[in-house]
């Protein structure tokens, strides 16, 4: 097996196209060698913990309406390439990640943090849901089968959020700046949305280097 470790954030809209297109490359190749393993990088490491208001969010990060449709363009275009429908008109609230990131580590105890890792995407960018409200954390843990009434009980206590709050810090001491960013058997960084066709190449360069 070759690890395959994801930095990214469930609220980052690359991140979701970036790991569709890797899921496409993965479906190609069935017996592709990767193992994946999640990590925490927050865009909004500042955000207070009740999120913010989505409104006063692209006001503050855009200039407003007009300057979020200009960013989030290209981002509209590469989701609908990749058969995503990301629904912005939908979002609320822009949440502090760090409960979803302490979610994800959780659900990679389990055995199903991919998984997990994508319900949270759909569940922010399809439905519009607060990935910051505990009570949505749990129902998502609940629809994968883990214990949503445990994980709420571990949201409201301090566990694991140093520890990934310090996973974050290290990423960033090694110089990555934007997420997603991917690194193949822990050598090799890929940063940014990648097209399935790249991925496919490296899947059979990897196979092919292992026969």
């Amino acid at each position: 097996m070759v690890k395959l470790d994801i930095i990214s954030d469930p609220i980052c809209p690359w991140c979701y196209i970036g790991k569709t297109l890797l899921d496409q490359a993965l479906a190609q190749r069935p017996d592709h060698p990767f193992e994946i393993e999640w990590h925490p990088f927050q865009l909004n490491p500042d955000m207070p913990a009740e999120g913010m208001d989505r409104r006063d969010y692209l006001e503050t990060k855009f200039g407003g309406k007009d300057g979020a449709i200009r960013a989030y363009a290209p981002v509209l275009e590469r989701a609908e390439a990749a058969g995503l429908t990301i629904d912005f008109a939908a979002i609320k609230r822009t949440p502090n990640t760090l409960d979803a990131h302490r979610l994800l580590h959780w659900a990679g105890i389990e055995g199903c943090q991919d998984r997990m890792a994508m319900a949270l995407f759909q569940a922010y960018f399809n439905e519009g849901r607060d990935i910051g409200d505990p009570e949505v954390l749990a129902d998502l843990a609940d629809s994968l089968s883990l214990d949503g009434a445990m994980i709420q009980r571990l949201l409201a206590t301090e566990a694991d959020r140093e520890d990934i709050r310090t996973r974050d810090a290290q990423f960033r001491q090694m110089g990555i700046t934007g997420v997603p960013t991917f690194i193949v058997g822990g050598q090799h960084a890929v940063p940014g949305c990648q097209p399935t066709d790249l991925w496919v190449k490296v899947i059979d360069d990897l196979t092919a280097a292992a026969s």
